[in-house]
């Protein structure tokens, strides 16, 4: 509570880091017996030794008897079927009627998610469709779940704490040690050496990736993790990127060198990641030393992904204009100019490429002249207007477009009625 006086770690606010009174043995046995299910002991020390609820990650720990409203009676009887390490197709089978039976009856839905959510307790809620289980019985038992909504190849994720009470504490350490809380258990537990020295002696791939994710939870690092990460960015082509995002995550200045060498990289995923990576320090960081690489290479773009990440860095860079569009704002592909469209909203002086924009209308569909209303309002340039015209109907009831309207033709010094003595 001291650390975080003012409640700003996710879900703080709900519970304050207060906990709720505790049971008596008696309480926590009588309990037992009605929902006819033991606990795992580690819980049964929190409940009785701690708190009944209260404190905890993200919007608290539930006490015993809304745990108990939470979960359906019949999945809490039902035999677990979820495991560590579950493969997408495991999951894809066990959620198959819930993803795939567009007719299955109420009944049906719901003997399907018991199986899903069976041998577990739901003690508390993350928010929206994340929810956390407690697993009662079998060989996991005493293990933290977290879940979501069915969504195919997304098996619900097990933390990597075998108890409820090294999960708990892990919580309070990694508050104290001010590391980021937004999604606490997903990334691997471990300081920066702890993590470096899993990374090293990783037997896979897979457990080299969760010791570098695991590096996002630390916002700040020290010289010899920066180290350890720039040489994974200049030897492992396999987690370079995760190694980049890393450095600029602690030290944007250090990170630039790679970026760089990203930006100005012939594979086009390289381009992209780059991209990805200043769009996440736009708010925070000068990028402008990236423009002149980025627009030297603005006409090998070839995805929506990449054109609509190039619009969101370039948006402060006075130099972008709508030639640098063109290809795509006159593309054959809608989808493509209205990502255009979307990417090119702050360019200056629209009206100076008037041409682009009139080969864009004459290219593309109505739709197309429809978003360039909602996202550039309407270009004051009289070659324009025939078209502002065909659409006028579609938008003269409405005050907030119709405004739009009188102003363009304000600023051609046009009378505001103009539309309707032109048009119908």
């Amino acid at each position: 509570m001291h650390k975080d006086a003012d409640f700003s770690l996710f879900g703080a606010s709900s519970h304050q880091y207060r906990v709720k009174g505790k049971l008596t043995a008696k309480e926590v046995e009588d309990w037992q017996d009605r929902n006819q299910v033991t606990l795992p002991e580690s819980f049964t020390k929190f409940l009785t030794e701690i708190g009944n609820g209260g404190a905890g990650p993200y919007y608290g720990i539930y006490s015993l008897d809304k745990a108990a409203s939470n979960t359906e009676r019949q999945a809490l009887f039902a035999k677990p079927a979820l495991h560590p390490g579950m493969t997408k197709e495991e999951w894809n089978d066990l959620i198959k009627p819930l993803t795939e039976d567009d007719d299955i009856s109420d009944e049906e839905y719901d003997e399907a998610r018991n199986k899903v959510l069976g041998g577990m307790l739901c003690i508390g809620t993350q928010g929206c469709e994340y929810d956390m289980y407690l697993v009662l019985e079998g060989e996991y038992r005493g293990k933290i779940v977290y879940t979501s909504d069915f969504h195919p190849d997304h098996p619900f994720f097990f933390v990597y704490e075998d108890s409820f009470l090294d999960w708990y504490e892990r919580w309070l350490d990694e508050i104290i040690l001010n590391y980021e809380g937004s999604w606490f258990g997903v990334l691997m537990p471990g300081n920066e050496e702890v993590l470096m020295q899993t990374y090293q002696k990783a037997p896979n791939e897979e457990m080299q990736t969760k010791a570098l994710d695991g590096m996002f939870k630390f916002k700040k690092v020290s010289q010899e993790t920066i180290d350890f990460l720039k040489s994974i960015a200049d030897q492992s082509p396999k987690h370079r990127s995760t190694a980049i995002q890393l450095i600029c995550k602690t030290s944007f200045d250090t990170g630039a060198k790679f970026l760089m060498e990203l930006l100005r990289s012939d594979v086009h995923e390289d381009f992209l990641e780059a991209l990805k990576i200043l769009n996440g320090h736009r708010k925070t960081v000068d990028l402008a030393e990236f423009y002149p690489d980025i627009l030297q290479r603005f006409d090998r773009i070839n995805n929506l992904e990449t054109l609509r990440y190039a619009g969101y860095i370039l948006e402060e860079c006075d130099a972008v204009t709508l030639q640098h569009f063109k290809p795509y704002l006159c593309s054959a592909d809608p989808n493509m100019q209205t990502t255009a469209i979307y990417a090119a909203r702050y360019c200056k002086n629209k009206a100076g490429s008037w041409q682009i924009i009139e080969d864009m209308f004459v290219e593309g569909d109505q739709q197309v002249l429809k978003n360039s209303i909602l996202y550039w309002g309407l270009i004051p340039h009289e070659k324009l207007l025939p078209y502002y015209r065909a659409v006028w109907p579609d938008y003269k009831n409405n005050p907030n477009f119709r405004d739009k309207f009188i102003t363009c033709l304000q600023e051609l010094h046009l009378p505001d009625d103009y539309f309707e003595q032109n048009g119908s």
